[in-house]
């Protein structure tokens, strides 16, 4: 077995964990990033919506609000002085009859998350914004937008040390910090490491599992959703979104930086917790199923328009019938283990909040 020293471990190359080593090598130290499959950012970070988000949806003073503000801020920032491909297009979330109260809880959530610059739309203002679009009332936010995940996740990586198709198989306390244990194209490494984040998104928890004397680790539940592209020419300049759902932010309208439309994520709970179980194939029925949907905002869809397209899967803390809860990032005030983060329920707003999530992280390592 052949053994390194480092100043901190990384376990995890998706957008979140390439955002806090580029954090943690910026500081000073001197950083290794773990990840499991062949590339980075292959599951969570590649198979999402590619949004950039205002901090509308999440609870007054949870980490999600904070960070996803203060991310948002700070991701344009790299975006634009990394040349990483971006736009900020606004985006509009309608509402339908029945759904004003619902609207105005939103509006209130956004007020109190310290996003300014939300402003009520009318039906006839929604017209005017998108003119296929029908909607009773709604809400602009002019701050949300769309990046490349691919090309950030390349700028955050930059000239960092990645060790591909690594598998972490124990991590152990020793004198002077953490040994990580592991498996890296059948060579056997044990790396010595003061500090260890988890980041391992779906994975965050089996890696929890392997570090000795870690206790109380959430479980797993993981939600499955899947998108179909929009085989026309699109009608949409903004992104448009109705209101929530359970466990989402319902079928809603997102555009790529070459302007291709596609609607997504539905909410699929699947039976199995396990992410090594984890099919991604999108059912052929797909159109069917999100026509109707899609309907209530935008008359003009068919069936026919749409084509199955990729699909992704949440690393959720709470199931159908719960209610969501915030980003759970542990330091060792919360566990007792000095040099230490975990990461758990890296879901959305994960991508837009990536930056701010490694400052708080190494605050934690502080």
């Amino acid at each position: 077995m052949e053994k390194f020293e480092t100043d901190a471990v990384v376990i995890g190359g998706g957008v979140v964990g390439l955002a806090i080593a580029r954090g943690l090598a910026l500081a000073g130290h001197d950083t290794i990033i773990l990840e499991k499959n062949e590339h980075i950012g292959m599951e969570t970070s590649a198979r999402n919506s590619e949004v950039i988000h205002a901090g509308i949806y999440y609870a007054k003073d949870s980490l999600k609000a904070r960070l996803c503000v203060e991310g948002k801020r700070l991701l344009y920032d790299f975006c634009a002085s990394h040349g990483v491909p971006h736009k900020q297009l606004g985006k509009l979330i309608v509402g339908q009859a029945g759904q004003g109260a619902q609207i105005a809880a939103l509006a209130k959530a956004a007020a109190d998350n310290g996003v300014e610059d939300l402003k009520p739309l009318t039906a006839k203002a929604i017209a005017a914004l998108e003119p296929e679009v029908k909607a009773e009332e709604g809400l602009f936010s002019p701050s949300t937008g769309i990046i490349d995940s691919h090309q950030y996740m390349l700028a955050l990586l930059g000239d960092r040390t990645l060790v591909r198709d690594s598998e972490v198989k124990r991590i152990m306390r020793n004198a002077n910090g953490w040994t990580v244990s592991v498996t890296s194209q059948e060579d056997e490494i044990a790396l010595e490491t003061r500090l260890v984040v988890n980041a391992a998104g779906l994975w965050a928890q089996k890696v929890a599992a392997s570090i000795e004397g870690l206790a109380n680790i959430p479980p797993l539940v993981l939600a499955k959703g899947s998108y179909a592209s929009l085989a026309v020419k699109s009608p949409f300049k903004h992104l448009v979104y109705p209101v929530p759902e359970p466990g989402g932010l319902g079928v809603h309208v997102t555009l790529d930086m070459g302007g291709r439309a596609r609607f997504g994520p539905n909410v699929e709970w699947l039976a199995s917790n396990d992410p090594a179980d984890i099919d991604y194939t999108v059912s052929p029925d797909i159109a069917a199923a999100f026509a109707p949907v899609i309907a209530s905002y935008w008359p003009g869809v068919k069936a026919e328009m749409l084509t199955p397209d990729y699909a992704g899967v949440r690393p959720k803390l709470t199931g159908p019938g719960q209610p969501t809860v915030d980003f759970r990032i542990d330091g060792p005030e919360a566990h007792g283990l000095p040099g230490l983060v975990n990461l758990f329920g890296m879901e959305s707003p994960g991508l837009t909040s990536s930056l701010a999530i490694a400052a708080h992280v190494a605050g934690l390592l502080a």
